[in-house]
């Protein structure tokens, strides 16, 4: 099973750590040629693709600020002239920055976390879907937020937002794609602990959550692989297309 990855092309943003770095190393290690986006952390993303070697596979450590159009053109570029496609792009990057009301948000705060979670989903794949339409078909799963069904906990309404707008894009793609046998899909992470909630949540707040989810415990980046393996495949999920798949243990049944 997954034989199907061996020299495929996976681009994963945000693949420095936390969930993208679980991800990539699952590609890496199903045969993958890996784009390893990072935005500031070049040692760990330099610590991922030396792993990903490790298994015997190719990978590529690539630097963009994903919120900028023009630099997610240029990652693109540099990743299809390494290895000449890519037939599967994974919209990871993302972050609420801080967790901020909406009546205590500055404009600028609202733009930056818009930028990072939204128009980073579209400029990718704005810049991607040629590529596919022209190399026959590819796989695009972008990365939304439990979030943006419930709107987030307080200080999070913005973050909860701009995951919404990457879920409904997600099944507007879909639909505008299919003829060109593209599938664009989801995965919606609960709780997880990674990175970004050491940044933006106290224990309180995690112990909280915990107490919410009827499996008792946070997801970690690994909970999360399975998904993107399932979506990716064509083997496994070729009817599956603008769908948004729950990752959270349970915590929200839609």
């Amino acid at each position: 099973m997954f034989e199907e990855f061996r020299g495929k092309t996976v681009l994963i943003t945000g693949a420095s750590s936390g969930i993208g770095a679980a991800v990539a190393l699952a590609f890496g290690k199903l045969g993958a040629n890996v784009g390893v986006h990072y935005n500031s952390n070049q040692a760990a993303a330099d610590a991922i693709a030396k792993e990903i070697r490790a298994f015997g596979s190719r990978a590529y450590v690539v630097q963009a600020e994903v919120s900028d159009v023009s630099a997610v053109e240029r990652m693109v570029e540099d990743v299809v002239t390494e290895f000449g496609s890519i037939d599967i792009l994974i919209n990871n990057a993302g972050s609420m920055l801080k967790r901020a009301t909406i009546a205590d948000a500055s404009a600028e705060h609202f733009h930056r976390v818009m930028d990072l979670n939204f128009t980073s989903v579209y400029a990718a794949c704005h810049a991607v879907i040629p590529l596919m339409r022209n190399q026959g078909g590819g796989n695009i799963i972008n990365v939304t937020s439990i979030a943006a069904r419930t709107g987030g906990a307080a200080g999070s309404g913005i973050y909860a937002a701009s995951k919404a707008a990457v879920s409904t894009l997600t099944r507007n793609l879909a639909k505008e794609e299919a003829p060109n046998n593209i599938r664009v899909n989801a995965v919606s992470p609960g709780v997880i602990t990674t990175p970004f909630h050491e940044k933006v949540s106290t224990p309180v707040q995690m112990k909280a959550a915990k107490a919410a989810i009827p499996q008792d415990r946070l997801g970690n980046a690994q909970d999360c692989v399975g998904t993107f393996l399932y979506l990716a495949s064509d083997e496994l999920s070729s009817y599956v297309d603008g769908q948004i798949i729950e990752v959270n243990g349970g915590q929200l049944m839609p």
